[in-house]
């Protein structure tokens, strides 16, 4: 079977692909449209109710997909398929506001509506981090689509803040726009019930060797971006300037951290009845 990759608005997978290392693993595989990854469904007024996890809870259109490892948990535990327990990553983030903002410090963004991604990591990661900040009942979250959803409506004025990652979070940092809070998280890997486990080792051998080289001469493989970014942006930012992005840590997903998030999730009634830990730490991650 064609293993099939996406690239998940990261660099890695072009490294690999570039310096031939999924071919030295012995891997078969292709190359899937990024298109295909999330596209959030807008139910009534501007608010979008779908994102990582309702993604997962219908199947990627790949062998391996990504997302924040809270999605992940969830449809892991789900038996949505099973969650990569020997790597995760780390993905920057943060709420951002415009230059001229009134919002200086992050007590300012009590009562504000933030954009975040529905059941995803923007929506994850701004909770976790201003519940460090503020006190719950003033923790305003407006779902706001997908990634470049939330980042055309901080640009137009939609958004007075909104949480972001990865290329557009580099889009609007040369723009000028402000971090107030840092909401930087991890993410997951989660695999469909059909992968076979030799070629996911083989996926994330080469992904391994990718990442040292990122980690040594990252600027070599900036140019990867504009493959990520759509192209009403590239005439606006230069990517030679934005950051390193996700990076893959090669550590094991453990049981106490599969269970304290499973814990976390349930305190702030983040799903439906019944969505989480339907299986155990055993059944829902591969180590």
């Amino acid at each position: 079977m064609t293993f099939r990759i996406q690239t998940h608005g990261r660099l890695q997978e072009w490294v690999a692909e570039e310096k031939g290392y999924f071919t030295r693993e012995g891997l078969e595989y292709v190359f899937i449209d990024n298109t295909l990854l999330n596209h959030p469904v807008a139910h009534g007024s501007d608010e979008y109710r779908s994102g990582a996890f309702e993604t997962m809870e219908v199947g990627n259109a790949c062998e391996v997909g990504s997302a924040c490892h809270w999605a992940v948990n969830a449809a892991a535990a789900g038996s949505h398929g099973r969650m990569w327990g020997h790597a995760y990553s780390v993905a920057p983030a943060g709420i951002y506001v415009a230059a001229d903002s009134a919002i200086r410090k992050p007590a300012d963004l009590a009562g504000v509506p933030i954009a975040v991604g529905y059941h995803s990591g923007s929506h994850f990661s701004a909770l976790s981090a201003l519940q460090n900040v503020l006190d719950d009942e003033t923790i305003d979250l407006a779902f706001g689509g997908g990634p470049y959803d939330r980042l055309q409506g901080l640009l137009g004025g939609d958004f007075a803040a909104a949480n972001l990652f990865g290329n557009p979070m580099y889009v609007v940092e040369q723009l000028g726009y402000r971090k107030v809070v840092d909401t930087t998280f991890m993410i997951a890997f989660l695999l469909e019930h059909d992968a076979q486990v030799d070629d996911v080792e083989r996926y994330f051998n080469a992904l391994r060797h990718a990442q040292r080289d990122i980690d040594n001469e990252p600027w070599r493989y900036k140019h990867y971006y504009l493959r990520e970014l759509p192209a009403e942006y590239h005439d606006i930012v230069d990517v030679a300037g934005f950051g390193m992005g996700e990076r893959i840590v090669f550590e094991p997903y453990t049981r106490e951290l599969f269970e304290q998030t499973q814990a976390w999730m349930a305190d702030n009634d983040l799903f439906d009845d019944g969505a989480l830990a339907s299986v155990d730490y055993d059944t829902a991650v591969l180590v």
